[in-house]
């Protein structure tokens, strides 16, 4: 299983026999193999997580089998012409090609996060699932938040992971790690990814510098380009 970053909430995951594009909103694409097919799942509505002019990029590039799998918040005018569409619900199960299996939580902010269990591997991507806490806000809401996030990943208990993508959002300053803390402490993970730091890359570095025990699962996204 390959993987590789393309933007912001973007990555590219190859094994042998198909792609998964999660949450491509811009950013080169790499080659691709045209005789695999791809399925470009997408977390949610928000235009920094989906473009549906990934669908006709990837036809331009010779995809043949292209797939998509849309969460339930896109409106179905914004789906893409002569592609087929999963649409995808909060806590609930669907089988993808070659036996993959996708799973999906609801997320604290909108759509769903996915786990997706391919014969590869394990892939779980957050979306925009997060302990959304901020300073500033009314501590209740940061309670009701922490949470609705914990309730969520509570539920990958046992449930080991092999690639996470998760985000580290600089703009939640003391808060940025909570999420990300929380699910490692949980979570049986090999490899964390941090994505949603909005250009601002220093925050893994940052982290690994707080936290340095999880050097050796927190990945520098920056070079998986």
């Amino acid at each position: 299983m390959q993987i590789r970053y393309i933007f912001h909430s973007g990555f590219l995951v190859e094994t042998a026999q198909s792609y998964y594009l999660f949450d491509y909103y811009r950013g080169a694409l790499p080659a691709l193999d045209a005789a695999k097919p791809i399925v470009a799942l997408v977390s949610h509505n928000h235009a920094d997580h989906y473009n549906p002019a990934v669908f006709s990029a990837l036809r331009a590039m010779g995809m043949q089998d292209v797939r998509a799998v849309l969460a339930k918040d896109i409106l179905k005018r914004r789906y893409p012409p002569d592609t087929e569409v999963l649409r995808a619900c909060a806590n609930e199960e669907y089988v993808l090609p070659f036996g993959a299996v996708l799973e999906t939580l609801r997320s604290t902010d909108c759509g769903v996060a996915y786990l997706l269990t391919t014969d590869e591997g394990v892939l779980f991507h957050a979306g925009d699932l997060n302990d959304w806490t901020w300073a500033g806000e009314e501590e209740s809401k940061n309670r009701q938040m922490r949470g609705s996030y914990r309730h969520e990943i509570d539920k990958l208990k046992n449930r080991p992971v092999d690639a996470a993508f998760l985000p580290l959002d600089p703009r939640q300053e003391a808060h940025y790690a909570d999420g990300l803390l929380y699910f490692l402490s949980k979570v049986d993970t090999k490899a964390v990814y941090p994505m949603h730091y909005w250009e601002q890359p220093q925050v893994i570095e940052r982290f690994l510098y707080d936290y340095p025990q999880y050097r050796e699962i927190v990945k520098d996204t920056e070079r998986m380009k």
